[in-house]
């Protein structure tokens, strides 16, 4: 009776075990009942008919990473290029993930690898380093169309490394020496050119500041001689007036005929110092005459009484 009861007892055992089911969140089982789909358990208990129920699959629709060999693709301009990358996939339709392919895994791997030499082979080596987003966006599109069957969902792809080779590498570092090189001398040339605009600029506006200066100081310099002009031609009008005033005054012709007389004389005496000649007028009338001849030009200058 013990041994009938502990048999019952590993049946029962086994019966719960295979009748209960816990599955994790983020998990999805498939059953399989009598060898054909029955159902997809979702998080929590639940329960499988014994013996006719078979837990067939067990998938995580968790986001997946999954590393994708590196291969060796040609560009366009027939060159080797060495390219890996990272594909992220997420499973959504359990099911299908089940029976949609043997191993969606490799399905997609693979079809990552010839997606990606096809859109390499559509491009030159300076593009593929300047167009990765283009290349990753290509490849995430032509996986996930594909990947729908198999119950997947593709989220991104993303190129870890594109490694052209050492010759290659060697040729673009010089290309990227020599370009560095003439940014260098265009700089500096063109520091050269501001400089030597800026001496021109300053020089400029210094011989322009030099030129209003002196152009200033001629104005000044004419102004001036021009008030000292004026003011020498206002003394000498007063001058003359004041004279002209005095010959009208009582006395003031007999006063202006001693005047020029004295002037007469003093003439005839500078004369005679600066010749070894003796010079005398012919005739003593001639200084009366003279004189006459003065006060007989101031006498019409006079206004009339």
């Amino acid at each position: 009776m013990e041994i009938v009861a502990i048999l019952f007892l590993v049946i029962a055992v086994i019966f719960v075990a295979r009748a209960i089911k816990v599955v994790p969140q983020q998990s999805a089982w498939v059953v399989e009942r009598l060898g054909k789909y029955h159902a997809t358990l979702v998080p929590g208990l639940n329960f499988l008919v014994p013996f006719v129920d078979r837990l067939a699959y067990r998938h995580s629709l968790k986001e997946i990473p999954l590393d994708v060999p590196s291969q060796v693709c040609i560009t366009k301009d027939n060159t080797q290029l060495t390219v890996d990358g990272i594909l992220y996939f997420q499973v959504t339709d359990p099911m299908r993930a089940s029976y949609g392919a043997s191993n969606y895994i490799v399905a997609i791997t693979q079809l990552a690898q010839t997606t990606l030499r096809s859109v390499i082979g559509k491009m030159e080596l300076d593009k593929t380093f300047e167009e990765r987003n283009a290349i990753n966006a290509a490849v995430v599109n032509a996986l996930d169309e594909a990947a729908l069957n198999w119950g997947v969902k593709v989220l991104r792809y993303e190129i870890k490394d594109l490694t052209p080779p050492a010759a290659i590498l060697h040729a673009m570092q010089a290309q990227i020496t020599a370009e560095r090189e003439k940014r260098a001398l265009i700089a500096a040339s063109e520091g050269r050119r501001q400089e030597q605009i800026n001496i021109a600029t300053g020089e400029r506006e210094a011989f322009i500041a030099r030129s209003e200066g002196e152009k200033q100081a001629e104005i000044n310099n004419a102004q001036g001689e021009a008030a000292a002009i004026v003011a020498v031609a206002e003394a000498t009008a007063d001058a003359i007036r004041k004279v002209a005033a005095a010959i009208r005054e009582p006395g003031g012709e007999q006063a202006v005929q001693l005047k020029v007389a004295e002037r007469a004389v003093d003439a005839y005496g500078q004369l005679a110092q600066k010749n070894n000649t003796m010079i005398v007028p012919g005739h003593m009338g001639e200084v009366a005459t003279l004189i006459g001849t003065a006060m007989t030009l101031i006498g019409k200058g006079k206004p009339a009484a």
